[in-house]
């Protein structure tokens, strides 16, 4: 990888620095921002954020990373923020973006997704192969290689981006599953806001079996807003209405009964006060 890093950080104008564009990751004015831009504020920028010059633009920068710390020093009113320029190609600045992000502590679905598809993208643009002597590797085992993923794994965090972005919301939000969420990106967009609307209609999301189901009738041009309504609205056992109660409350009446007996000795002091309560009501009518 060719390039040019100036021995120690400059300060750049923060109207001349740009986020880059198709970047996976999140900004977002969330709890973690707000602390961020505080200590920006008491102690400015303690790691330069690292920038490329972009082509054909005079002092112009586009970032590769720290588009957090970039957007919290705005916030905080600062003009300039110190940088680290490297002069590289857009595809080895955008593996350098990804790789830079991917050991963040919380990253969700979706940057995962966009990460490896934007790397991906870049490694095919440059033809490169493994550090394996003579051995030449799909793109997308390069990435699981480095990652530590398997190379499937890559794949269904790929298949993501065709999700509708309120879908891939709701894998964000941990609503809908890795698995199940890889089966609906098959379907096509129109089919996808179909079952979005019947998501929010219905308050319950698909299961992979359901999903699965999804895929098929789409894939065999049988899908259709009648058919998704039907198969959502199945009861589905992780989705049935329970009450939960701490083991050891219940074990205070009966410690030494396993789960499966507490059960039963709940179901029978169930039915007993229910027959209670029919007799007081019988005898209250007479």
């Amino acid at each position: 990888m060719a390039s040019k890093k100036l021995k120690a950080p400059v300060n750049i104008p923060t109207e001349k620095i740009h986020s880059f564009e198709g970047h996976p990751y999140k900004v977002l004015d969330n709890e973690e921002m707000v602390l961020l831009t505080e200590s920006i504020k008491e102690q400015g920028i303690l790691s330069p954020i690292i920038v490329r010059p972009i082509e054909e633009a005079e002092k112009e920068y586009e970032v590769i990373s720290g588009h957090r710390r970039l957007h919290a020093a705005v916030k905080a009113g600062m003009k300039t923020v110190p940088a680290l320029i490297y002069a590289i190609s857009r595809d080895d600045a955008a593996i350098m973006l990804v790789d830079s992000n991917l050991h963040r502590e919380h990253i969700l679905p979706s940057e995962k997704a966009f990460a490896y598809k934007l790397k991906m993208e870049a490694l095919k643009h440059q033809g490169k192969t493994s550090s394996q002597v003579g051995t030449k590797l799909r793109t997308d085992e390069i990435i699981a290689e480095q990652a530590g993923e398997s190379r499937n794994q890559i794949q269904r965090y790929i298949r993501l981006t065709n999700l509708i972005p309120e879908l891939l919301d709701l894998v964000d939000e941990g609503k809908i599953a890795l698995t199940p969420a890889v089966e609906l990106s098959y379907l096509t967009d129109e089919h996808q806001y179909d079952l979005l609307g019947t998501i929010e209609e219905e308050e319950r999301t698909p299961s992979f079996s359901q999903a699965v189901r999804f895929k098929k009738l789409s894939q065999s041009n049988e899908l259709d807003t009648e058919q998704i309504e039907t198969i959502m609205q199945e009861d589905k056992a992780n989705q049935r209405e329970t009450i939960k109660f701490p083991l050891e409350q219940l074990q205070q009446f009966s410690p030494r009964a396993d789960k499966k007996e507490l059960e039963d000795f709940v179901l029978k002091a169930c039915e007993y006060y229910r027959k209670y309560l029919i007799k007081q009501r019988d005898r209250d009518a007479r």
